[in-house]
C-alpha cells in the first residue's frame, strides 16, 4: 500500500471538511436500535470488521470513515454513544467505541496492527487526531449481524429499565398525593376542633394482619363443617323446659307422670 498517497488523502483539509458535512446515506437503512448519528456506510455486506475501543472526543462516524478510507475500501461504520460529564458540551455527540468494516481482510488486519499503538507516521503532522492513541483490534470471526443484535438487545433492556423506573415514579407520586390530601383533611378537622375549643386526638389505624394461605384454608374448612351437638344434652334441656311449662299451667310434669305410670 502506498503510504504517501494514503496520508495525503487523510490530510486534505477540503476532503475532510466535505466528509464532515456528509450525513448518513439513508436513515431508513440504519438497523433497529442503532444511533443514526453513529452510523455511516453503504448497505451492502462487508465481512472484514475491526473494532476501535477508544475514540477521540467528539469524533463523528464520517470523520472516522474518512480517515480509514485512506488505507482501503471501507464498508459500514458504527460508533457507540456515551455520556458527557460536561454540561456545556452535552449537545455535542460523544462516542466511546466503534466498529469499522473493510472489504479486504489483509488491509483490516494491517490497519489494526498499525494503529493499535501510538504510530504518528501513519497520520501527518497537523491532523486533528494525530496524537490520539488508536486502540484497535481485528475481529476475525465477527459478523455485523452480531453487532446489530447486541445493540438491539441493549436498547430493549434500556427501554424496559426506563419503563420500570417510570412505573415506580408514578406509584411514588400517587402515594405522595394521597398523603398530602390526607394531611389536608386532618388539618381541616383540627382547625374545626380548635374553633369549638376541643382537642383533636389522632388515633392510629390498626394494621390489618395479612392472612396466610394456611389460615384461609383452615377457616374455609371450619366454615363448611356444621357444629357438632350432643343429642342427650339437647333432650335434657327440652325436657326441663316442658316440665317448667306444665308446672306453670297447674298440670303435673312429665317426670311426675312417668313416676305415676311406673308405680301403677
Amino acid at each position: 500500500m502506498n503510504s504517501e498517497a494514503s496520508t495525503s488523502r487523510l490530510d486534505d483539509p477540503q476532503d475532510e471538511e466535505q466528509q464532515q458535512n456528509e450525513s448518513v446515506d439513508n436513515v431508513d437503512d440504519v438497523p433497529e436500535g442503532m444511533d443514526p448519528e453513529g452510523f455511516s456506510g453503504p448497505t451492502e455486506k462487508f465481512v472484514k470488521p475491526l473494532t476501535r475501543e477508544a475514540l477521540a472526543a467528539f469524533q463523528a462516524a464520517q470523520n472516522l470513515r474518512h480517515l480509514m478510507s485512506g488505507y482501503g475500501e471501507v464498508g459500514r461504520v458504527y460508533l457507540q454513544q456515551g455520556g458527557i460529564t460536561d454540561p456545556k458540551r452535552a449537545y455535542l455527540p460523544h462516542f466511546t467505541e466503534g466498529w469499522v468494516e473493510f472489504k479486504d481482510k489483509k488491509v483490516a488486519r494491517s490497519v489494526a496492527e498499525m494503529l493499535k499503538t501510538p504510530n504518528r507516521s501513519a497520520v501527518r503532522k497537523g491532523t486533528r487526531w494525530r496524537d490520539d492513541v488508536w486502540t484497535m483490534k481485528y475481529l476475525p470471526k465477527f459478523k455485523w449481524s452480531m453487532l446489530t443484535e447486541q445493540v438491539a438487545h441493549e436498547a430493549a433492556a434500556h427501554t424496559a429499565k426506563l419503563r420500570v423506573e417510570l412505573s415506580q415514579s408514578r406509584s411514588e407520586q400517587r402515594d405522595y398525593l394521597k398523603n398530602v390530601e390526607h394531611a389536608r383533611v386532618l388539618d381541616k378537622r383540627a382547625e374545626k376542633k380548635r374553633e369549638k375549643g376541643e382537642v383533636m386526638e389522632l388515633k392510629e389505624r390498626p394494621r390489618k394482619r395479612k392472612r396466610s394461605s394456611d389460615d384461609d384454608v383452615s377457616e374455609e374448612r371450619t366454615a363448611k363443617k356444621p357444629p357438632i351437638e350432643d343429642s342427650s344434652l339437647r333432650e335434657k334441656q327440652l325436657r326441663t323446659v316442658l316440665n317448667r311449662y306444665t308446672r306453670d299451667c297447674g298440670f303435673p310434669s312429665i317426670d311426675e307422670r312417668k313416676e305415676r305410670i311406673d308405680a301403677a
